[in-house]
Formats: C-alpha cells, sequence, structure tokens
C-alpha cells in the first residue's frame, strides 16, 4: 500500500521559513517523479512544485520561484519543500504527491498525502 505521509506545516509569521517533508512508502521511490501541490480555502488545488525521479530536474510555479526549494533524498525516500520569504497568500493545505513521467497537474498524479496546513500570519 502506498504511503505519502507529509509534516512540518504549522503557523508562521510573514517574512518566515518552514520546511515540509514527505515520507514516501510502498511505492518504487526512484521511479516517480514527486510534487507538491496546495489548496487554500474555497480555491483548487494548483501545483507549487516538482522534482524528477533523480533530483535533476526542479519546477516551479512562478508565485513561489526564488522563495522555494524542492529537493529529494533517495536513500531516505523523502522529499522536501524549503519555503522562504513566506507571505499570508501562501497559506493552504500543501499536499505531496508522486507520478511516473513529468508533470504539473494534480490529475496527472496517481497518490497523495493527507497534507499539512501552512498558515502564514501578517
Amino acid at each position: 500500500q502506498v504511503q505519502l505521509v507529509e509534516s512540518g506545516g504549522g503557523l508562521v509569521q510573514a517574512g518566515g521559513s518552514l520546511r515540509l517533508s514527505c515520507a514516501a512508502s510502498g511505492l518504487p521511490f526512484t521511479q516517480y517523479n514527486m510534487g507538491w501541490f496546495r489548496q487554500a480555502p474555497g480555491k483548487e488545488r494548483v501545483f507549487v512544485a516538482t522534482i524528477n525521479y533523480s533530483g535533476a530536474s526542479t519546477d516551479y510555479a512562478d508565485s513561489v520561484k526564488g522563495r522555494f526549494t524542492i529537493s529529494r533524498d533517495n536513500a531516505n525516500d523523502t522529499v522536501s519543500l524549503q519555503m522562504n520569504s513566506l507571505n499570508p497568500e501562501d497559506t493552504a493545505v500543501y499536499y505531496c504527491a508522486a507520478r511516473r513521467g513529468w508533470g504539473i497537474t494534480p490529475p496527472s498524479y496517481d497518490y497523495w498525502g493527507q497534507g499539512t496546513q501552512v498558515t502564514v500570519s501578517s
């Protein structure tokens, strides 16, 4: 059974930082590209960042470029999202997801975590 478990969310002041982690199990991790998505209240789930199976390629939403960094540790089957210079517009539930092949649309991902709340106060 595939499991993706996010951690690291919380409450932070504007300008602060958080690091999210996602632990994967039950899938051949090095065969999957990993992504982070977020969903704010009343809004659709949107792409944040993705990293390919080896970690050599990444992509980011324009809204987070230069502030967020995605990385992965294939030895420990984890993917992380370092978030700096946070602002209230970053407030959302953040989800980790996995898929084979490259893509940034939520429906194209095969497996999802349960999400972790990130709240940025002004």
